[in-house]
């Protein structure tokens, strides 16, 4: 499906970028990414200059939408653990770590910017109240993945995050459901101020939802339901 406007194009997903050197060469495909959409992916290496632009786009679809979609993966039989909590008052404050925090049915963690709308991403949505990312995920960073770069919630230990997508899952009270995968995009690449985009790709968490109300804190059980 060609995109009408390649260069305001934001897509949560991978689509094909037709790129172009300034010089007039021959334009190359690159891999975008993300909201809003940076280059994730580019084997010419021309976007590694700053003289190109964008002159295309292609959303790959499928003839069969209902067809297409992949089976969920079994939730996870193992438990994991809360390592860490962060919540930061607006979109690019420095997040700030706590011992426990309150959830909010439907609208995330008191004191977030998920649950005031001040994000840079919309409130309110389905997955739009809670991230987590895996602390084995941060770890394979050197020097490890911060809060301030990854810009997630919670930071659990021990669980497949990826496969709580489209299952509830409990942290110690507080029930919540995985939404989908917390894919990166060009925003955490900015805070990170290193190259964090590609290694993140389905790497990046989870989006949840908060059903329940009560505390979470730093060493609860995180486990499906």
């Amino acid at each position: 499906m060609p995109v009408a406007d390649a260069g305001s194009f934001d897509w949560a997903g991978p689509w094909i970028g037709w790129v172009s050197p300034n010089d007039g060469g021959e334009r190359r495909a690159v891999v975008m990414f993300g909201v809003p959409s940076g280059v994730a992916w580019d084997r010419s290496h021309v976007t590694e200059t700053d003289g190109w632009h964008l002159v295309g786009g292609l959303v790959i679809s499928a003839l069969d939408v209902a067809l297409a979609r992949p089976p969920l993966p079994d939730a996870p039989t193992t438990s994991g653990m809360v390592e860490a909590i962060f919540v930061a008052p607006d979109a690019g404050a420095p997040a700030r770590s706590l011992e426990h925090v309150e959830t909010l049915p439907g609208r995330g963690l008191e004191g977030d910017r998920h649950v005031s709308g001040a994000g840079t991403f919309p409130s309110g949505l389905p997955g739009s109240a809670l991230t987590l990312i895996e602390a084995e995920v941060c770890e394979s960073f050197t020097p490890p993945l911060g809060p301030n770069e990854h810009r997630r919630n919670v930071v659990s230990r021990g669980i497949a995050l990826n496969d709580l997508v489209g299952h509830e899952f409990r942290i110690a009270p507080v029930r919540c459901r995985g939404v989908r995968l917390c894919e990166p995009c060009t925003v955490v690449q900015r805070y990170a101020s290193r190259s964090v985009l590609r290694p993140l790709v389905h790497r990046g968490g989870l989006r949840a939802d908060v059903i329940g109300d009560g505390v979470i804190r730093v060493g609860d059980v995180l486990e499906a339901v």
